[in-house]
């Protein structure tokens, strides 16, 4: 008798039966065959939940277990020539290849991108840019169609895809790989991983560091795009209790790698980058609740006794000031760096109550709070020009990274108000604390093509009218600002709306 092979059909139907008696058997501790690949069932009212009727003790049972790990998909023969086709097999030079593993150690891994100008002259590049584009093309299309079935896998290459900006895709693509890869923690229960859990659960320290790391980057990316594109929050802070992220998550990692190994590719400085990063991740936390506070267009207006309680949660953060002794200028950097986040942080807290009074401000205090904010927000904005001069003139600027742009911004939105002041000293010190901005910007965007979309301002300054004699002295003087238009502008949580609005100031 002739064998009839089993049809695909077939063969899926019995492998997701296989998977869905793993599963129940995983839960139920009835199955303790070691797994590689996270399954999370999910919490009430979801499906998990009828596994903790069927549990003998009547306890609850564990959300997340290791299922028996399935191998990357074969690809089929035109899928391989498709592949090869785009180029994403082909490899760049050693020695190339070594400089973007130390630059990723340095850059990448603890928080941000970076690369040589030898490194894409040595490759045949145009330009950094040009390199950028045609490796992210490789990356982008090798994780669509490369087979890989490791959630971890797919959800660490969506965040390193989300680190690319371009013209091309109007600047939108970090925000979709950050979508992707939220999806992905979400489906593998990285949002909960509770110290309870930690304590209970079958995975492993090192795997349970790393997951925390990865949610905890996913966080920080969602508060920060929400801020720089005006988008919604992605992650409910409420529904997530993940263990807060520590110094120990990142350097575990290297702890049992050859000596040789890490002096080529790790920055000695990565303890002090290590607690650059928790410290970041706090300050994020801050960033989460001040957009949910005073941003959600659609919910209750802040009452003062909540804006008054984050402030002083505001005024409890411990900012570093200082450079450690020795401290590479790639440390001095990241260091320079989270103080930008923290001074474009403040500037977000207290914009919105420029224009508008928290409700229940008592009338004997308004305007003492006014002046508050407004010397708050002034000094942050100043203090972010004083980052940008030590910047400069420690020629650090080039290891600016995709978020450095649009951290410049809210100062920019300062001192643009300022130039609505009645006085002509005030009105051109913030002209020129604007051209500082400028300047730094323009020294970034042959790498970050954001810059040039913060760089219209020129435009703006360029369209005035005649000035008047009395005012020939005054720079200003011909530049018409409209109220309404500042304080709409002033309004903005979008950085990229705000720039938006300038338009309705060049009449």
């Amino acid at each position: 008798m002739r064998s009839v092979s089993n049809p695909p059909d077939y063969s899926r139907r019995q492998e997701e039966e296989r998977t869905g008696v793993e599963i129940a058997s995983k839960v139920l501790g009835k199955n303790n065959k070691p797994g590689h690949a996270p399954f999370y069932t999910g919490d009430s009212p979801g499906f998990g939940a009828v596994f903790d009727i069927c549990s003998p003790s009547e306890q609850p049972l564990s959300r997340h277990i290791m299922l028996t790990s399935k191998t990357s998909a074969s690809l089929s023969p035109e899928d391989k020539a498709y592949l090869q086709y785009k180029g994403v097999f082909n490899m760049p030079r050693k020695e190339t290849c070594d400089e973007l593993l130390q630059a990723y150690f340095h850059h990448v891994h603890p928080i941000m991108p970076h690369l040589k100008a030898e490194t894409w002259q040595s490759e045949g590049f145009s330009s950094r840019k040009a390199m950028k584009e045609t490796m992210y093309s490789r990356a982008k299309c090798l994780h669509n169609n490369g087979g890989e079935t490791d959630h971890t896998v797919l959800l660490q290459s969506a965040l390193l895809l989300g680190f690319y900006h371009s013209e091309a895709d109007t600047y939108t693509q970090p925000w979709f790989w950050l979508g992707v890869a939220i999806s992905l923690c979400q489906t593998m229960g990285l949002h909960r991983f509770s110290a309870a859990v930690c304590a209970s659960s079958p995975i492993t320290e090192s795997q349970q560091r790393l997951w925390r790391r990865l949610w905890w980057t996913c966080f920080f990316r969602d508060r920060w795009l929400s801020l720089t594109m005006g988008r919604p929050l992605r992650i409910n802070i409420n529904d997530c209790n993940t263990v807060q992220p520590s110094a120990n998550d990142m350097l575990n990692d290297f702890a049992e790698l050859p000596e040789s190994i890490t002096a080529a590719y790790v920055p000695k400085d990565l303890p002090q980058l290590a607690e650059y990063w928790v410290m970041i991740i706090q300050l994020t936390q801050l960033l989460g609740e001040s957009l949910t506070l005073c941003y959600q267009p659609f919910g209750n207006t802040s009452s003062f006794q909540q804006v008054e309680a984050l402030e002083q949660k505001v005024l409890r953060f411990q900012l570093p000031e200082y450079q450690e002794t020795g401290q590479s200028p790639l440390a001095t950097f990241y260091l320079y760096h989270l103080q930008l986040h923290y001074q474009a942080f403040v500037i977000t807290f207290y914009r919105p109550f420029i224009t508008k009074d928290p409700e229940g401000l008592p009338a004997s205090r308004q305007e003492a709070w006014r002046a508050h904010v407004r010397n708050q927000i002034n000094a942050a904005a100043l203090q972010t020009n004083a980052i940008l001069d030590n910047l400069a003139h420690e020629k650090l600027l080039e290891y600016s990274g995709p978020m450095t742009p649009p951290l410049i911004v809210p100062a920019m939105h300062v001192h643009l108000l300022n130039c609505k002041s009645s006085d002509p000293v005030s009105r051109r010190l913030g002209l020129n604390k604007i051209e500082v901005c400028m300047i730094v910007l323009e020294q970034m965007q042959h790498t970050h093509p954001c810059s040039s979309v913060f760089r219209v301002l020129p435009d703006f300054a360029s369209k005035s009218s005649p000035p008047q004699d009395d005012s020939a002295d005054d720079p200003l003087a011909g530049i018409t600002i409209d109220e309404n238009a500042i304080d709409a502008l002033m309004d903005e949580v979008s950085i990229f709306n705000f720039w938006e609005s300038l338009n309705n100031m060049q009449t």
